[in-house]
Formats: C-alpha cells, sequence, structure tokens
C-alpha cells in the first residue's frame, strides 16, 4: 500500500557516515527499488508500471538516456530509472487544497526533497500579483494571462522558453515553432548546462554533436576509457554494457577524482551470479585532479605520435585535417606539467598508453566531469585527437560516446530546442510552414539569467525541468527569476521553480511519460530519441492523475493559438487532435526523419543517420575531421584552497531528490556534506565529522557561502574535494563558463572553508 508524503522537512543535521562501497547493483539495489516503488504506488500499481517501462510495447523511462537493445529484459530497468518511475506514477496528489494550506513563503523555505515527494499537481494553479499563495484557475484563463503578457513585451525577445531534456520530440517540435512564430530564438535548455560542451567539440571535429557509437559497438570494443562519469549512479544501465564488452575481452580504464563503486565492480541484479559475485571493470583507474584531462589527453597524444606505427596514417592522410598542427603542439608536452595537472604517476599513465596501444577498437564516454571546466571544450577536442589518430571514428567497436543525461535531451535538440539554429534548418521551418523565423541568435540559459537580472527579458516560460534548481549562482539567479512580470512552469511534480516566481505564476499540470495520452484522433503516442541516436515510441499505460491535466503537445497547441491567434495558418488544432500529423511535418524539415510514422511505428523504432559513422564522411567546414591544437589549461588553486566539483548523490536524478542517502559513498540521512581528501583536511585543520561554510572565490570578490556542511573525509583526489547540487549551486558563479559553449563550470570551484 502507498504511503502518506512526509509531513515536515526530515532533519539533516547529523548524517552518518561508513566506508565507500565497493560494488554497485545486486540485492541491495532490488531492495531499495521495491520499497520505494511500495511507498509511491502500492504492490499493484509497481507491478503493472515498472513491467512497461522501456518496453516496445511500453513507455521510455524518465530518467536517463541510456539505450536499450534489441532484446530486452522482463525488468529493462534500473534502481534510479525505477525511482524515477515511480515518483511520476505516484498515488499521491497535490491538489488546491494543498495550495491553500501552504503560501509561497511555505513552499519556499522546504527542501527540494520535500517538495517532491507530495506527489501529482492535479490542477493548473495560478499566482495572482501580491497574492501570498497559488489559487485555482481555468486553462483558458492560464493561457489568456500568457497572451496578455506576451503581447504586452516590447520585442518577442524579451520572452525565454526553456525546455527540459524529458521533452517528447513532438511537444519539443511544436515548441521550437511557435517559439519562432512568435518571433524570437530564445530557446534555452538543459543542454546549455551539461552537454553543450560536447556538441561544441564534436561539431567541429567531426562535423556532428552526437556520439558516434551504437550499444553493440560498447559490445565489440577492446577498449572502453570513462571519463568524468560515474555510471553506477547516473546511467546504471550502462554497467550492464560494461560487463558484457568485459565477457568479451574489453579492458575498461576510469578516468574521475572519485573512485566509483559501480566502476569497481558490478552485481547485476539480472542474473543470481551477477547478484553474488559481480564482474571487476575497472582494469585501470586513473584517480585524476579535477580539470587535469585536458593535459592526460594531449600527453597520451604525444606519445601515440611517437610511437611507430600506433597512428592510423591511412585515415588521417585520408579522413582529416590539422594533423601538423596537432604533432607539432603535442611534441611540446611537458611529462612533470602533466604530471602536475593530473595529479597522477609516470608508471600510470604508462600503463594507460600500453591499453591504448594494444586496441584495435577504443570507445572512450564521458559524462559532466569533462563537460563543465572552462577548457571543457578544448578538453573533448583532445579526446577526439586521440581517436583520430588511430583511425578510431568510424570503425566497429569505436568511437566517441558522450553519455547523456535525460531522456530526450538528445531529441529535443534534433527537433531545433537551440538558441543558435543552424541556418538549413530554419529554411525548412519556413517552407514548410509558410513563415519567416527569425535569423538572430537567441539566449541560452546563462544569458537568460543574465537577461532576466538586467531587465532584458521579463517572461519565462519553462517546459518541464526545474530551472531554479538547475542553474548556477542561486542568489543571482533568485533574484533575476523574482525580476520577471510572469513565470510559467509546466510540470507534473512540485520544485524549487514553483516556490521562486515573477510577479504572477502559473504552474500548468501535464501528463508524464506513464500516463495514458488519449485525444480527439484517439489514443496517442509520443516518441523520443536516445543517446545514441534511436528513436522510437513511448506509450503510457496508467490513467491520469488527474482529469484536469493537458499533455505537452496539447499545452504547447493551445498556447499557439491563445498567443498568435488568427494570425497563424498553421493547423494547432490538428496537431493537438492527432500527433502524426505533427510528425508528417517533422518528417518534411528534419533530416533522417523520411517516413516518421511509418518507422515510429516498428517495435524498437529507427536509428538516425550519423555520416562520420555511417560513411567515414564529415560534414565540417574542411570536409574532413579535425585534429585541434588548443593550448593546454588546468585549475590552478592557490594555497589554502581545494577544488570543488558539484555531483550527484545515488538518491537523485539530476535536482529530483528521492531520498537523503548516497549508499555507494556510505553516506546516510543527509546531504549538506562535503568530501575531503584526509590529507588535505589534515593541512587545513578540517576534522572528520565537524562543520564547516564553504566558500566560493571568484574574480568578482563577491562572497558566494554555503553554510553549514559536515566535512567527510573520503578519498578523492588531492586538492580536490566534492558535494552534492543543487545545494552548493550558490557556489557557483554565474559568469564562471566554460569557452565556446558558455556551460556553468561547476566542477571546477575553489573554494576555502571556514567554520559553521
Amino acid at each position: 500500500m502507498a504511503t502518506k508524503p512526509p509531513a515536515g522537512d526530515p532533519a539533516q543535521d547529523a548524517p552518518r557516515i561508513a566506508p565507500p562501497g565497493r560494488a554497485a547493483a545486486g540485492l541491495p539495489a532490488i531492495g531499495h527499488t521495491l520499497r520505494i516503488a511500495q511507498q509511491q504506488m502500492g504492490l499493484a500499481r509497481t507491478a503493472r508500471t515498472l513491467l512497461k517501462v522501456n518496453q516496445k510495447d511500453g513507455f521510455d523511462c524518465p530518467g536517463c538516456a541510456w539505450p536499450e537493445g534489441d532484446k530486452r529484459h522482463t525488468a529493462e530497468f534500473c534502481e534510479n530509472g525505477a525511482k524515477a518511475v515511480a515518483e511520476e506514477a505516484t498515488l499521491r496528489r497535490v491538489t488546491p487544497e494543498f495550495f491553500a494550506a501552504h503560501p509561497l513563503a511555505d513552499l519556499e523555505r522546504r527542501s527540494g526533497y520535500w517538495l517532491g515527494q507530495q506527489g501529482r499537481i492535479t490542477e493548473p494553479m495560478l499566482l495572482p500579483e501580491g497574492g501570498d499563495r497559488y489559487e485555482p484557475v481555468t486553462w483558458e484563463r492560464a493561457f489568456a494571462i500568457i497572451a496578455e503578457e506576451l503581447a504586452a513585451l516590447g520585442s518577442p525577445d524579451e520572452a525565454l522558453f526553456y525546455t527540459s531534456g524529458r521533452t517528447s520530440n513532438e511537444a519539443a517540435f511544436l515548441f521550437q515553432l511557435f517559439a519562432r512564430e512568435f518571433g524570437t530564438n530564445n530557446l534555452p535548455d538543459c543542454s546549455n548546462m551539461c552537454h553543450e560542451s560536447s556538441g561544441s567539440a564534436l561539431n567541429e571535429t567531426i562535423g556532428i554533436g552526437k556520439g558516434s557509437v551504437s550499444l553493440e559497438d560498447l559490445h565489440q570494443a577492446e577498449l572502453i576509457i570513462v571519463a568524468g562519469q560515474n555510471p553506477g549512479t547516473n546511467h546504471p544501465r550502462m554497467l550492464s554494457a560494461l560487463e558484457r564488452a568485459k565477457s568479451a575481452g574489453a579492458k575498461i580504464i576510469s578516468v574521475n577524482p572519485l573512485p566509483e563503486a559501480g566502476m569497481e565492480r558490478f552485481k547485476n541484479p539480472q542474473t543470481p551470479l551477477g547478484m553474488l559475485r559481480g564482474t571487476a571493470l575497472n582494469d585501470l583507474f586513473l584517480q585524476i585532479r579535477i580539470g587535469g584531462d585536458q593535459a592526460l589527453f594531449r600527453l597520451l597524444n604525444k606519445l601515440v605520435i611517437e610511437t611507430d606505427g600506433a597512428t592510423d596514417e591511412e585515415f588521417i592522410r585520408e579522413h582529416t585535417h590539422g594533423y601538423e598542427d596537432l604533432a607539432a603542439a603535442a611534441a611540446q608536452t611537458d611529462w612533470d606539467e602533466t604530471l602536475t595537472a593530473t595529479g597522477l604517476t609516470r608508471p600510470e599513465i604508462e600503463s594507460a598508453l600500453a591499453m591504448i596501444l594494444a586496441s584495435k577498437r577504443t570507445i572512450v564516454c564521458w559524462a559532466m566531469g569533462l563537460t563543465q571546466h572552462k577548457h571543457s571544450v578544448a578538453t573533448i577536442r583532445e579526446v577526439v585527437n586521440l581517436l583520430l589518430l588511430r583511425g578510431d571514428i568510424g570503425r566497429p567497436g569505436a568511437g566517441v560516446c558522450p553519455v547523456r543525461g535525460h531522456s530526450n535531451v538528445q531529441g529535443d535538440r534534433t527537433m531545433g530546442i537551440f538558441e543558435r539554429p543552424a541556418p538549413a534548418f530554419l529554411d525548412a521551418l519556413d517552407r514548410e510552414f509558410g513563415i519567416t523565423s527569425p535569423r538572430r541568435h537567441g539566449f541560452d540559459v546563462v544569458r537568460s539569467i543574465e537577461a532576466l537580472r538586467d531587465g532584458e527579458a521579463k517572461v519565462l516560460f519553462a517546459m518541464g525541468g526545474n530551472f531554479v534548481g538547475a542553474t548556477p549562482d542561486t542568489a543571482v539567479t533568485e533574484a533575476a527569476i523574482r525580476r520577471a512580470s510572469l513565470t510559467v512552469h509546466v510540470s507534473t511534480k512540485l520544485n524549487r521553480s514553483h516556490a521562486v516566481t515573477g510577479r504572477r505564476a502559473l504552474i500548468l499540470p501535464t501528463l508524464g511519460r506513464t500516463d495514458k495520452d488519449v485525444q480527439g484522433a484517439g489514443r496517442q503516442f509520443v516518441t523520443v530519441e536516445d543517446s545514441m541516436g534511436m528513436v522510437h515510441a513511448s506509450r503510457g499505460n496508467l490513467a491520469p492523475a488527474s482529469p484536469h491535466l493537458l499533455s505537452e503537445p496539447a499545452i504547447v497547441a493551445r498556447l499557439a493559438r491563445a498567443v498568435l491567434g488568427a494570425s497563424s495558418a498553421t493547423p494547432w488544432e490538428e496537431f493537438e487532435r492527432d500527433y502524426g500529423i505533427i510528425r508528417d511535418r517533422i518528417s518534411r524539415v528534419v533530416p533522417g526523419f523520411e517516413d516518421f510514422n511509418a518507422r515510429a511505428a516498428r517495435p524498437g523504432g529507427f536509428r538516425l543517420p550519423h555520416a562520420p559513422r555511417d560513411e567515414r564522411r564529415f560534414p565540417t567546414k574542411t570536409g574532413k575531421a579535425n585534429f585541434t591544437a588548443a593550448p593546454v589549461e588546468y585549475p590552478r588553486v592557490p594555497a589554502g584552497r581545494l577544488l570543488l566539483q558539484t555531483l550527484r548523490s545515488h538518491d537523485q536524478y539530476n535536482t529530483t531528490i528521492y531520498g537523503l542517502d548516497d549508499r555507494y559513498r556510505g553516506i546516510t540521512g543527509g546531504r549538506r556534506v562535503v568530501m575531503v581528501n584526509p590529507l588535505d583536511a589534515a593541512e587545513l585543520g578540517l576534522v572528520d565529522g565537524a562543520y564547516t561554510d564553504i566558500v566560493g572565490e571568484w574574480k568578482d570578490g563577491v562572497e558566494r557561502r554555503a553554510p553549514g556542511f559536515r566535512i567527510v573525509h573520503y578519498p578523492t583526489a588531492r586538492g580536490c574535494a566534492a558535494a552534492y547540487y543543487p545545494e552548493t549551486n550558490v557556489l557557483v558563479p554565474l559568469d564562471s563558463t566554460a569557452d565556446t559553449s558558455n556551460t556553468p563550470a561547476s566542477k571546477s570551484v575553489v573554494v576555502r572553508f571556514e567554520p559553521a
């Protein structure tokens, strides 16, 4: 039987600490999954729901974007995916009576955990100007308010249209179409805060901002390098792919400032032997200092170039450009500086080199540990350099593998959610719909916050997500949001963004992935694109949480009709009635989606074309894959300071907090902890169990403080510390971003410690 939500916020002032785990998944994961699911859904609903997750006739997990193989397990989900499903399919409800009992001031003081535990929002809600709490509003009035606010703007560019990575392809396509028909490219999205650096680097080097490998490639690889990624918590189903690769003889190198249980040993809950013994995954663990990855890969590239017969000369000659520049830059690489930048030893780097040279098929996987630094784009380019030197793009079992987070974040970008769209995309959109899209670039997430702060933007409309909780420089962001005339959030559940608002605010409750979607033409499905370019259908199987919910496509269609009115010739009513009509129009705008409806109806979906992978054709400015030779950078940290990375706990997905434990790191009952190497702690006088304020240091001289964190002595890399976001987002300066991509540098925060 499902349980009631917590009445009050649980105390987090005395977290319990145990040694870190040495294995991931297994029986504890099964037990935790079933407990959370039962609390949220009850036993019968748990079985009915979880058995449809990631199935060909079911719904796509609302968690991560890891792909499924053609053959599916009966239980095709991981622990954190089950938590995501349970929280969406919960029997708990947030009704108008809840809002009447909880004024805005009360919601603002609550933790993200408490807000999320309250359940599904059941009706549209309005916070009127000057009001102290949300009150019910009709859908018609809600859309009229939005139309009034948008009509009052001095320019369409004073509106911001944010997209979360959970949004379906159909809803995302309509959302960007509406924004451009309205007259703006202000389409910031969650990619701006995570893999924007990957897209920037890959577009320049190989001509497409997506990974080049499939699940089958991982199974065939001889060497897999996992850099700046923690699959055990963030993409647990990836562990099964790594296990299968290991069973076929692959070697695995993990590059990370923290030892992670999932990379040490995976206890596969799908097999009895896996649960009992598990599989050791790491062959080599390189415990790198935060931000030292570019230096590491540059030295490896130098060593590959200097090794006779180690480069694929034919591939370099036929398919690449810029080799001489890289070779000249690599020749200047210094061993001592690299050891300083990385914190590694010479034998460790030489061991990595030997494994690279022994492999004929290498894949490099990465995530936020590489993408959220000032020099992230240059770092990822250096990763590509290594693969190009070895000819490891466009061959089976080899390539680039940026592991995306949210379940359709890649698909949203494919559908046109981008503030800097390609002219060819806009041309196709305009031809199809008879509109004139704006060509000036819009605002990304960081520029959107600056625009709100500076009065350049006045309306924020968020299609899902938790904009306030996900963004950097919390005090600056929240002050900027409060300057808006209207904030609108399309949501399934409560989060921090509903408590920090503009002068007026709307919450528009929507269907989730688990919900049946019935429109005028009958039952509908939506589609998503996974991290490896597979597009497939998603069909919910549960009755909606309330009869007052609208689907995301329906919300966009009705919004467009209210705002654009008779001036729009776009068939918005037809789009709401039948999503197949949306897919027909997508097929004529977005390359690779020809015959979209028929291909989406096939069990398992279809793979999008990828020229570098499929043809060794590189659609770059040079017509070839580009080597690059950026100067090597790494963070310099003053004496008495540490370099902090923000990260997730195991009971967390992005900003959604499922619980207060981080089982694999041995932390229970609290999130306000900071992990510090014992040797650094001794030098700085940081006693294990004591409480400290973490104070960020940045060139603007502004004090950014995260108070009351318990010090945990932990085996981090020397000179480095780690703490959970969103609690430590307050320490990340808004203008501390990656070159080129403008992604917040949340993994490179210089901090000092002061007694709490």
